[in-house]
């Protein structure tokens, strides 16, 4: 079957379904990395965050896609060692789905709501307003790359975002 828009699970409408530990078969996590760019130095001047306006459910794969986009145009642009990218969420709540038989003959092999509490499809992060996404630290010669990197990655999460300057604002404006 066809994989759902994340527009189905972008809201949050029911509690949370975190315990792994008593459901079987969940999909794995296909975020690679955490942490992306320079790992060992720590004194960046400035730093650039994207925090969302709502309170929303990001999957993870919408996660997954903003991470490459943003560490890939920070690579091209900034080089590899010259930034740290951090993803600051962790997809923990799992997304079930009721699959539908679809076509012809499905009355014959689909139950319909019958127990309908759905299976493991996938996993998200659920967040709320304000709350960061991503952390970029360069030096200030790399700002206006970096902020450009935070608008294209926010062009993938099914929420609107913001940029913010937590560190170094003086430095760039």
């Amino acid at each position: 079957m066809v994989r759902k828009p994340a527009s189905m699970y972008r809201n949050i409408r029911q509690r949370s379904f975190t315990r792994r530990k008593y459901m079987g078969g969940v999909p794995g996590v296909q975020i690679i990395h955490y942490d992306m760019g320079n790992l060992t130095r720590q004194d960046y001047p400035v730093k650039l965050s994207i925090i969302v306006e709502e309170k929303c459910a990001i999957r993870h794969t919408a996660l997954e896609a903003a991470r490459i986009t943003a560490n890939r145009h920070m690579v091209n642009k900034a080089g590899k060692g010259n930034f740290h990218i951090k993803l600051r969420v962790y997809p923990h709540e799992v997304l079930r789905e009721n699959k539908q038989a679809t076509g012809a003959g499905a009355d014959r092999v689909s139950s319909g709501m019958r127990g309908a509490f759905g299976k493991n499809v996938g996993t998200a992060a659920r967040v709320v307003p304000l709350q960061k996404i991503f952390t970029i630290s360069v030096d200030k010669e790399h700002f206006l790359a970096a902020k450009k990197a935070l608008q294209n990655a926010g062009q993938k999460l099914p929420t609107p975002t913001r940029i913010v300057i937590d560190q170094g604002a003086e430095l760039v404006l």
